[in-house]
């Protein structure tokens, strides 16, 4: 009897018996494909109940795909970890997101050859623990006690694990230089800071409607303010307290050239001496860590900065108390101004304000111009937020939205982290004059509560708007860096 031939199927004949033939290339080729489709419908590209590896946490930021250095286990983990945790500490002191401070781990760990590593970020603590099969399990813990504006030292760390993960740099080499980097100076010195927050306040002003009387008013009492600052930081104030002196300084001072009549505008000195004691850095933090799945840091941020939002309020409170007690004028918080500048002039306000800011946070010289080009971008697309129509709540989310796209190109390209570019550019869409005039209702118009309530709800909402609208644009230009990154990480192994 004959043998059936293989890859061959049955053809039904009128004579019963049954007949073969063989199938063609074209033929096997889609019957393999089928199958694979139907494969997947039923079964899914991966188990379902799959562990998902740690690494895969790296997908999106720029530390994606790291080049192994070190083949097998690492004789000396605990080198490696203490270096880790070393970085994640500089990192979180410097301002740092948890997702960026993981994802560095992450990366750094895998690039020096350390495999089945744990990494939990809780508020301001940081564990590491590396469990390697059929040896003893190392577990370390750091605490983050304390913190400082050096932007420019977070873009050095930045640096770092990018060369890190393409593979140019050992661990050795990878300690000296992150020591370099704790230890090496900030880009401004202290005196330049305190300018600095003289003039922020001084074109802010301007840019509010005040005249150049209010600017230079403004000007020296941001001057006193970071003084006071310095000197109850000596003395080891509590942040809270010395939050709310500053803002108490700048109240009182607004209240007592009104009364002289040295200023028509007290409402916008006020505005611009208590807008860069916002927490702004840490509310944009603890909403991209919101998002990005730390409830419980982001939890611990939000206290924080609510704290320094109180401490704020109480400074003027008791300002305006002590005012009204010893008879001085009270303020119109209603009052509009017109703009007291030409379009040109303002958009050059915006840009020395960025700057400012810039060097209050001691960013690099070499990052200055270009996050005065973004907050620039994005305070037209705020304008012509507002000539469409959009509102006054939507218009600094939309403005925030490019600031954050913006920012992640220009911080990748200067080898920097995004923050480092968004939270300046953005701090001039801070509602600054909304939460004035609603600390003003609620702790002197006693009758206007529910209206001084309702402003502190709508500025609550601006600012949170802007903090998600910078982590929506940080989240929508990834695509859009990811060769910006690969560029970075080539330019590493060059070196």
């Amino acid at each position: 009897m004959a043998k059936r031939p293989e890859n061959s199927r049955d053809k039904a004949h009128t004579d019963g018996l049954p007949k073969t033939e063989p199938l063609s290339p074209s033929q096997l080729r889609q019957d393999a494909a089928a199958k694979r489709m139907l494969r997947r419908l039923v079964q899914g590209e991966n188990p379902p109940t799959a562990p998902l590896s740690i690494v895969d946490r790296l997908a999106g930021s720029p530390y994606a795909n790291p080049m192994i250095q070190v083949g097998g286990v690492d004789t000396s983990a605990r080198k490696t970890l203490d270096f880790a945790l070393h970085l994640a500490e500089t990192m979180f002191r410097y301002g740092a997101g948890a997702l960026e401070v993981e994802t560095s781990i992450i990366a750094v760990t895998a690039a020096l050859g350390l495999k089945n590593i744990e990494v939990d970020i809780t508020n301001q603590s940081v564990a590491i623990n590396y469990a390697p099969k059929d040896q003893t399990p190392i577990s370390l813990l750091r605490v983050v006690r304390s913190w400082t504006n050096n932007y420019a030292g977070l873009a050095k760390v930045h640096r770092l694990v990018t060369d890190i993960v393409a593979g140019g740099v050992g661990r050795d080499e990878a300690i000296r230089r992150l020591d370099e980097a704790i230890t090496s100076p900030k880009p401004f010195p202290r005196w330049m800071v305190t300018m600095a927050f003289g003039v922020f306040a001084a074109v802010f002003v301007g840019v509010l409607g005040g005249g150049p009387i209010s600017s230079a008013i403004a000007f020296v009492a941001n001057l006193g303010v970071s003084l006071l600052a310095r000197q109850l930081g000596r003395w080891r104030v509590p942040d809270f307290f010395t939050t709310a002196a500053c803002s108490f300084a700048v109240t009182i001072s607004a209240l007592l050239l009104w009364r002289f009549g040295l200023t028509n505008a007290p409402a916008i000195v006020v505005v611009g001496g208590i807008l860069l004691l916002l927490p702004t850095g840490r509310l944009v933090s603890s909403v991209q860590d919101a998002i990005n799945g730390f409830p419980v840091t982001a939890a611990g941020r939000f206290v924080s900065t609510l704290l320094t939002f109180g401490a704020i309020v109480a400074g003027i409170a008791v300002a305006f108390v002590l005012g009204a007690m010893t008879g001085m004028q009270e303020i119109d918080v209603t009052e509009t101004f017109p703009p007291a500048y030409d379009l040109w002039v303002l958009v050059i306000f915006i840009a020395l304000a960025v700057m400012a800011i810039g060097i209050t946070e001691q960013t690099s010289w070499e990052l200055l111009l270009p996050t005065a080009g973004v907050g620039v971008l994005g305070y037209f697309v705020l304008l012509g937020a507002g000539a469409l129509g959009v509102g006054e709540r939507f218009s600094p989310a939309l403005a925030a939205v490019v600031i954050g796209l913006l920012a992640r190109v220009v911080a990748l390209k200067m080898g920097a982290p995004q923050l480092v570019v968004a939270v300046p550019a953005a701090l001039i869409l801070l509602p600054g004059l909304t939460i004035f005039r609603s600390m003003y209702v609620l702790t002197i118009e006693e009758s206007n509560i529910l209206l001084g309530a309702g402003g502190m709800l709508a500025a609550g909402a601006i600012v949170l708007g802007t903090a998600g609208g910078i982590v929506l644009g940080d989240t929508l230009a990834r695509p859009l860096t990811r060769s910006l990154a690969s560029n970075e990480r080539r330019r590493a192994r060059r070196r």
